[in-house]
């Protein structure tokens, strides 16, 4: 389980379930169980969330493991975290600041 704060990357985890640094991962949707990739890039999973006020946005995170980085879109603007967010800044070239 993921922590749903964007930017914390605690995890919660069976002990025996082992992942090995730079292993890429799958996530699945808990209710639908559709895979979330990110059509951005192939090691990239994707949510679509929405505030309390009603705004929808993506979320984008790294699938490989010790990975952190997540971007947060909104229509043509972004916000991004993480120690590792420079690594696919590129993917962002169509949406503004």
């Amino acid at each position: 389980m993921l922590h749903p704060e964007i930017g914390n990357y605690t995890v919660i985890k069976h002990p025996s379930f082992e992942v090995s640094e730079g292993e890429v991962l799958d996530f699945y949707c808990l209710y639908c169980n559709k895979q979330l990739l990110s059509e951005k890039n192939k090691n990239l999973a994707k949510v679509l969330m929405c505030d309390e006020n009603g705004l929808e946005y993506e979320i984008h995170f790294s699938r490989v493991a010790g990975q952190h980085f997540t971007y947060k879109i909104i229509g043509e603007s972004y916000e991004i975290f993480g120690k590792d967010a420079s690594e696919y800044l590129d993917l962002l070239n169509d949406v503004n600041p």
